[in-house]
């Protein structure tokens, strides 16, 4: 019997919440910000449902590599 994923209940408060508001993230940024948090507490690969939250933080680690690089370029 497959695990149950662990971030699986933060997922569908995400989708209930962004259906109750017209799929504007910016109102559902608490349910956002607690999946996160759980997706944060397992390593990765661990919750499917954190797939997505797990290529927004490489992306953003790449964002900071290519700022710090062009900062330091600057100096």
């Amino acid at each position: 019997m497959p695990q149950k994923d662990p971030c699986q209940k933060q997922a569908c408060e995400i989708q209930k919440c962004l259906q109750a508001n017209n799929y504007v993230a910016s109102k559902c940024e608490a349910v956002l910000q607690e999946m996160r948090r759980c997706c944060a507490r397992y390593p990765k690969g661990r919750s499917i449902c954190c797939s997505g939250f797990e290529k927004e933080e490489r992306e953003g680690e790449k964002l900071k590599v290519a700022s710090d690089g062009i900062h330091t370029a600057q100096q």
